[in-house]
């Protein structure tokens, strides 16, 4: 199975409306990877790029700066889907995040599942296809299999 959707992030220090946060601000860092920072993040998930594209779920999760190098960092987080035929299931995945120019493709593990999508296996392919001062929007793109 292959599902396309796109991650709507309003940035670290875009103020009062940012979808990412600092839990832990150990080092100054512009995105959020220097070494020892945590985020959390609860970003909207749309089935285009547009930001008035219908809003099918969110991205929950966590971000650790694990590199010393500060150029990625761990993340564990939730794809809840909030509308369409997957209203109510989830997909579980975990890897790292680069710091990487916009149009650099990487991936992450589907970890697992809910709902439709319980006993899921696969992999994420994650590409920030628009940034502005305030919003990073990615192009994810699901390859899933069941066990």
């Amino acid at each position: 199975m292959h599902l396309r959707f796109y991650n709507h992030e309003r940035i670290l220090g875009s103020g009062p409306s940012a979808t990412v946060v600092y839990a832990v601000q150990r080092r100054d860092s512009n995105s959020g990877a220097g070494f020892g920072n945590v985020i959390v993040y609860d970003n909207l998930l749309r089935s285009g790029v547009e930001t008035d594209s219908p809003i099918v779920g969110r991205n929950q999760g966590m971000g650790v700066g694990s590199s010393l190098a500060e150029n990625s960092g761990l993340t564990n987080f939730q794809l809840v889907f909030t509308a369409g035929k997957y209203t109510g299931s989830s997909l579980a995945l975990q890897g790292l995040f680069p710091v990487a120019p916009l149009g650099t493709v990487f991936e992450r593990a589907i970890t697992g599942g809910t709902g439709k999508f319980r006993l899921a296996r696969g992999y994420l392919l994650t590409t920030e296809v628009r940034a502005t001062n305030t919003t990073l929007t990615g192009q994810l793109d699901a390859y899933i299999t069941f066990r």
